[in-house]
C-alpha cells in the first residue's frame, strides 16, 4: 500500500471510500511497464503481458524445485507485476476443448428448450451463458471432463496462486457477433458487491479479498481482438482502493483510454489477479461465436461462487480415471490436475465428533480418498460407500 493510501484509509477511520479514491495516483500506477526480469521464464512479453509457452514450460514442471520457481514467478506477476498473464497452447491437442464444446453447446440448447439459461451482460438472447460448466462437463462425459481439467499447466498457476487444494469452479461465456461490452469492474468477492456493502468492509478486507481468487479463461475457438477479448488494464490491482474506485466515471474513463487487448488461439488460457479492472470486450465480428470457459478457482480458505456436489462429480471421474491411468492419455501430473478440479481437497468444515483427524492435523479429505482408491484399485463400489460414509460422517 502507498502512503498515499495509507493515508487515505486512516482519514476514513480504517475504510475505503469513491471520495478519498487518487485518479492521478492511479494513472501513474498503470502507466508501469513490465520488467522483463520479472518473468525470465516468459517467452515474449506482449502489452506489458508476459505470455508463456506451455510447451517451453513443460519441463519447468517437471520437478519439485523448478516448477516452485515458476509458481513464484507467477505469483509475483499477478501480485506486484501487471496482474495479468497467458499460457499460450495451454491444450496442443485441442480435441478435448472440441469434445466439451460439443457438450456445451448441447447443455445451452437444452436450457433453452426447458426455458433455463441467462445472459451475461448483453441484451436478452444475444449470448448464452452455462452456470456451473464444472459439475455439467463431469456429469455429461467424465472422461472428457478428465481430459480437459487433467492440464498440469492449469493446476499449477491455480496453485500459484491460491496454494494447494483449491476449489475449481466455472462458467461458460458464449458471446456472438454483436455482444456489447461491459463496463470496467473488479470481481468476486468485494468486486460482487454493491457501492454501499463494498464500502462497509474495512480496508483490510479490501487487500485480502483479491488473494482468495483466481480468475481465468479457457479459448474455445481463436479469439482474434475484433471478437471482443478481454480488456484489461495491466497494474490496475495493485491500486489498493480500487474496490471503492472502479465504479467512479473518471476511473472508467481511464480505462476506456489505456485498457489493452491480447488476441487469444484456441487452446490458450489467461489468467488474472480478480482486482484487475477488466471487462469483457465487444464482439464486432460477424461470425464469431466468442466461446470460452471462465474459471474461477478460490482458495481452500474460502467460499467458492458456486455451489457444486463434489461427491457425485466424484463417482462420474472415477471409472474414467481409472481407465485413463492405465493408458497414456494422460500424465500422472494431469491425473493429480483432474481430480484436483474434481475432488474437495480441504478438511473443513466437517463434524470433528464424527470425523476427527486420525494420523494427523485434519480429517481425510475427498481429493485424498480418490487418490487412495486408484492406487489401492478399489472398485466403484468401494469407492462409492467410501464416499457416502465420508458424506455421513461430515453433516452436523
Amino acid at each position: 500500500m502507498t502512503s498515499h493510501q495509507m493515508s487515505a484509509q486512516s482519514a476514513n477511520g480504517g475504510y475505503f471510500s469513491e471520495e478519498l479514491c487518487d485518479i492521478e495516483e492511479f494513472k501513474a500506477l498503470t502507466s508501469r511497464t513490465t520488467n522483463p526480469g520479472m518473468a525470465p521464464s516468459a517467452s515474449v512479453i506482449e502489452k506489458n503481458v508476459p505470455l508463456y509457452d506451455a510447451p517451453d514450460i513443460e519441463g519447468l514442471l517437471g520437478t519439485p524445485q523448478s516448477r516452485r520457481a515458476l509458481m513464484a514467478e507467477w505469483a509475483a506477476v499477478l501480485m506486484n507485476g501487471p496482474g495479468v498473464l497467458v499460457i499460450r497452447q495451454a491444450y496442443r491437442d485441442t480435441a478435448c476443448l472440441d469434445a466439451a464444446t460439443e457438450i456445451f453447446e448441447r447443455i445451452i440448447a437444452s436450457e433453452k428448450k426447458a426455458g433455463g439459461g441467462a445472459d451475461h451482460f448483453a441484451k436478452a438472447g444475444a449470448n448464452d451463458r452455462i452456470w456451473n460448466s464444472l459439475q455439467k462437463l463431469c456429469m455429461a462425459d467424465p472422461g472428457v471432463f478428465a481430459l480437459y481439467h487433467g492440464n498440469p499447466s492449469i493446476d499449477a498457476v491455480c496453485e500459484a496462486w491460491l496454494g494447494p487444494n483449491y476449489q475449481m469452479t466455472a462458467q461458460v461465456n458464449l458471446v456472438r457477433p454483436g455482444g456489447a461490452a461491459q463496463q470496467a469492474h473488479r470481481d468476486y468477492h468485494i468486486g460482487f458487491q454493491t457501492a454501499e456493502i463494498s464500502a462497509s468492509y474495512p480496508a483490510h478486507v479490501h487487500l485480502l479479498s483479491p488473494v482468495m481468487t483466481l480468475q481465468g479463461g479457457i479459448a474455445h475457438v481463436d479469439i482474434p481482438v475484433e471478437a471482443g477479448p478481454t480488456k484489461l488494464l495491466p497494474f490496475s490491482q495493485a491500486y489498493a482502493p480500487g474496490y471503492a474506485a472502479w465504479r467512479r466515471e473518471d476511473f472508467r474513463a481511464h480505462f476506456e483510454e489505456n485498457y489493452i487487448q491480447l488476441p487469444l488461439k484456441k487452446g490458450d488460457a489467461i489468467f488474472f489477479n480478480p482486482a484487475l479492472f477488466h471487462a469483457g470486450g465487444e464482439n464486432r465480428t460477424s461470425d464469431v461465436q466468442r466461446l470460452v470457459n471462465l474459471l474461477q478457482v478460490s482458495s481452500a480458505f474460502g467460499r467458492a461462487m458456486e455451489t457444486v456436489n463434489r461427491k457425485e462429480m466424484c463417482k462420474s471421474l472415477y471409472p474414467a480415471i481409472r481407465d485413463i491411468a492405465g493408458s497414456s492419455q494422460l500424465t500422472e501430473q494431469g491425473i493429480h490436475a483432474a481430480i484436483s478440479a474434481c475432488a474437495e481437497g480441504y478438511s473443513f468444515p466437517t463434524n470433528l465428533d464424527l470425523d476427527p483427524p486420525v494420523g494427523g492435523l485434519a480429517p481425510r479429505t475427498q481429493n485424498q480418498l480418490f487418490h487412495q482408491a486408484l492406487s489401492e484399485n478399489w472398485t466403484d463400489e468401494q469407492f462409492f460407500h467410501e464416499l457416502d460414509a465420508l458424506e455421513e460422517r461430515q453433516r452436523a
